[in-house]
């Protein structure tokens, strides 16, 4: 495992943190995993610093991308600097709640016809003044969006994600213990154990992660995502 020391990232506000959680807003599976280890808080009663990974920036040699995935990172992008100015100001939990409000927005859109109307559908959902509204959070928020100067600690944490575990995997990550701990790619799960399982699955997790030997397991086989942003 990647030894975490030397971390390159400033600490994050209100910590120390159980576990530090890097998300990329238009990820399902980040999504499906935040939704889990949200439960493991209320169960367990561990606290989650929340960080960003931007598949805008992990992804940008790629030059063979659908002009629609290159929109929805792009769309990521100008979240997580909503979510800069809002940590920088208001703190980690302000994160915690943006994240979750997008999502449950995002993903629990139910769409029609093919899947670019359901992604356009669920991108109107997800409207980030609507957000910052309901949350009752500063509207001076959303000028973020359009400042690139929060790039610079996205793509930071970007690559300290990427430092941490490895090259060649993707988000969700999770550093356990941080910022020293061992960090995981996933886990990735397609829908949301109950909360025996979802206790369970963590304490397993911890173990692997707690091993310094451990590094991979995979299987490329899986059930098709819960949300009702893909429901047939």
């Amino acid at each position: 495992m990647t030894d975490t020391s030397a971390t390159t990232v400033a600490d994050l506000p209100g910590g120390p943190y159980d576990i530090e959680f890097f998300f990329d807003p238009g990820c399902p599976f980040a999504w499906q995993t935040s939704v889990w280890i949200r439960r493991v808080v209320e169960l367990k009663g561990i606290n989650v610093g929340w960080r960003f990974i931007s598949l805008k920036f992990i992804n940008e040699k790629n030059e063979d991308q659908p002009s629609a995935m290159l929109e929805a990172q792009e769309r990521g992008l100008r979240y997580h600097r909503i979510c800069a100015a809002a940590r920088e100001e208001l703190g980690n939990e302000a994160v915690g709640d943006l994240y979750r409000a997008w999502g449950e927005a995002y993903w629990y859109t139910p769409g029609e016809g093919d899947i670019l109307s359901r992604l356009g559908a669920a991108a109107a959902a997800a409207d980030p003044e609507s957000i910052v509204k309901s949350l009752g959070l500063p509207e001076s928020l959303l000028a973020a969006a359009d400042d690139d100067s929060w790039d610079a600690t996205i793509r930071a944490e970007s690559d300290e994600a990427f430092r941490r575990t490895g090259p060649d995997v993707g988000t969700p990550i999770i550093t356990y213990d941080p910022p020293t701990g061992n960090s995981l790619f996933g886990p990735v799960i397609s829908d949301i154990p109950d909360d025996e399982t979802a206790v369970a699955f963590y304490d397993a997790l911890r173990t692997f992660a707690d091993f310094p030997g451990f590094s991979e397991l995979k299987r490329t086989n899986r059930a098709n995502l819960d949300l009702p942003l893909f429901a047939q």
